[in-house]
């Protein structure tokens, strides 16, 4: 029976991805923490933590990897309706603490409770106060914010981790004009970690992790902590969408 490594958390050591297993597909390590140079560290290496509230923190890397490459977004008809009337205006790291504690509360399919627990939800706020971790969120035309979603950003890459949406569409317009001004920022790569059919109906598609780890490291400097675009300040995407 395969074996997993338990991380030594004096170190911030992975082992190689090579032995992560294939069954779950993609389970790596357990143990450590969830410290920001931990997290760094993971995401340098397309390594993510998913874990539930009674597990030990369980790290990640699937082989294959569901990826988008932000120039290849497609947007259907309907989507791009609804962005040309304007349903929805979309803002980047504003409420990114709220972001989260709604992506944690949006039940999942097949799911029973959430990953993204308190501790999750802590360290990923400290990332975000270091301009690691980032937020789009859609608002309605009452203010009220009703869409939205979070990742990490390093270098040229942005991880995707989480959305929800609480009115027709709202998540979607705010990944659609994300993704185009990350297309503008020259992203080279959106992680979007394993296959989903909401994700697949955007273009994304499943490559090997050999490939994805390879533009990882032409895309960023692993132990580099500054390399972190200032999104908000550099943001000029329209505030209702992208023009389509």
């Amino acid at each position: 029976m395969s074996q997993i490594s338990w991380l030594d958390p004096e170190t911030l050591s992975f082992p190689p991805t090579k032995k992560a297993l294939t069954s779950p597909n993609g389970l790596l390590a357990a143990g450590g923490d969830l410290r920001p140079a931990r997290l760094i560290s993971a995401y340098a290496r397309g390594i993510f933590p998913w874990y539930s509230d009674n597990q030990p923190i369980l790290w990640w890397s699937p082989n294959p990897r569901m990826v988008l490459i932000p120039s290849e977004i497609y947007i259907n008809r309907s989507l791009k309706k609804r962005i040309r009337k304007k349903t929805y205006k979309v803002t980047v790291d504003t409420q990114f603490e709220q972001v989260i504690r709604l992506c944690a509360k949006t039940p999942r399919k097949e799911e029973d409770g959430t990953w993204i627990t308190r501790e999750m939800q802590d360290a990923y706020c400290e990332l975000h106060s270091m301009g690691v971790a980032h937020s789009a969120e859609a608002w309605n035309e009452d203010g009220k914010l009703v869409g939205g979603l979070y990742g990490v950003s390093l270098g040229k890459v942005f991880f995707g981790e989480s959305m929800f949406s609480l009115e027709a569409d709202a998540s979607k317009v705010a990944f659609a004009t994300l993704v185009r001004q990350l297309e503008k920022w020259k992203y080279s790569m959106i992680d979007c970690q394993v296959e989903t059919d909401h994700l697949a109906s955007f273009g994304a598609k499943e490559i090997d992790r050999s490939q994805f780890e390879s533009t990882i490291h032409q895309s960023i400097q692993p132990d580099d902590f500054s390399n972190f675009l200032h999104w908000k300040e550099n943001w000029t995407m329209p505030e209702h969408g992208p023009v389509l």
